[in-house]
């Protein structure tokens, strides 16, 4: 006797059809996922993936692969920063011992209180997608830049130069030229002082940014100029970049994310009462996507920054507290470290 066949068995799928059906299906899903995303009604998605983009140095591709150049200039456009255009005045950093316990905010606190004689204190920050680290400098006396030893040949990674500077702390400072976007760190931006000296003077017209640096009387100055004005103010230490997002207490015009996207992040402030700030932000980790213009412009407020300015970014941000790697840096290398040429150090 032959079993008759059921309804069921009549339209039962062999495996092989099952799974590409199952296939099909998630082809279907991600790519309507994709299209909804990319090109979507979320404005907000596509502003912070192009902007995002365009300011790495190795990864524009991938907004330049999926918008037109007109759409890309549209939304950088619309997401940008206007700065002070003021340099700072000096004669507002007085610096000061602190011996009262009543404190104006949560945030004064944290920067205030601390053993006594300590150099340095360091406070986590985090916000809406990022966390990251924030250093109370104590002595801005001994904040100074550091260099590659191979100026102009190759640049070095910042344990290295940690340790020959015999450095407490290390963040990288200023970019550096990076031709087809494969650059061994060699040849900084702008110009580098050191020591009341220029040690390097190269102008790369893709990279923007006026002087940020330390006088001979441990005051950070912001403020765009030539090199020979610089050397004039007094600069003892300095490099060029930005943008500035804070010049005498007054905050820069952001507009939207301020068109540097979200990434890995670095700035330098300083408080009214002398006290350095230095800022390192994780970013491209599923724990912290990273920071925006517009996030460094809040941290450096919160803590009472009243000169404040971005420093290279993205793969570059490393921060290094007695010969460590503190955070979680991502430019891919050996423990994650990218070869740079210059650095602000702590002796």
């Amino acid at each position: 006797m032959f079993k008759k066949k059921g309804v069921t068995d009549k339209y039962k799928w062999p495996l092989r059809r099952k799974v590409v059906a199952i296939i099909c299906s998630v082809y279907i899903v991600g790519f309507t996922s994709f299209l909804f995303l990319f090109y979507g009604p979320i404005n907000s998605f596509k502003e912070f993936w192009i902007t995002s983009a365009m300011t790495t140095m190795t990864h524009q591709y991938l907004a330049t692969w999926l918008y037109s150049d007109e759409y890309i200039q549209k939304v950088l456009k619309n997401n940008s920063i206007l700065e002070i255009d003021e340099i700072s005045d000096p004669n507002q950093i007085n610096f000061r011992k602190y011996t009262t316990t009543i404190y104006r905010n949560e945030y004064e606190k944290e920067i205030l209180h601390h053993p006594e004689n300590d150099l340095y204190k360091v406070i986590n920050v985090s916000g809406s997608g990022y966390q990251g680290f924030l250093v109370a400098i104590y002595d801005p006396s001994r904040i100074s830049i550091a260099t590659t030893a191979y100026l102009g040949k190759r640049g070095e990674s910042i344990l290295t130069v940690s340790e020959r500077e015999n450095a407490i702390i290390a963040m990288n400072a200023g970019g550096f030229y990076d031709p087809d976007w494969n650059s061994n760190g060699a040849l900084p931006h702008g110009t580098v002082i050191s020591k009341g000296q220029v040690v390097s003077d190269y102008v790369d017209a893709r990279m923007g940014g006026g002087f940020i640096g330390f006088t001979k009387e441990n005051k950070l100055i912001l403020g765009n100029m030539s090199k020979e004005e610089a050397l004039a103010k007094g600069y003892r230490d300095a490099i060029e970049f930005g943008p500035y997002l804070i010049v005498n207490g007054k905050r820069s015009f952001i507009k939207g994310n301020g068109g540097w996207g979200v990434a890995p992040r670095s700035a330098i402030g300083q408080r009214k009462d002398g006290i350095v700030l230095f800022l390192v932000i994780n970013g491209r980790l599923a724990t912290s996507i990273g920071a925006d213009m517009v996030d460094l412009c809040d941290i450096m407020e919160r803590y009472g920054a009243y000169n404040a300015a971005n420093l290279d970014g993205g793969s570059s941000s490393e921060l290094v507290i007695n010969q460590k790697i503190v955070n979680t840096p991502v430019a891919g290398g050996e423990n994650g470290l990218r070869n740079m040429s210059t650095f602000w150090v702590v002796k």
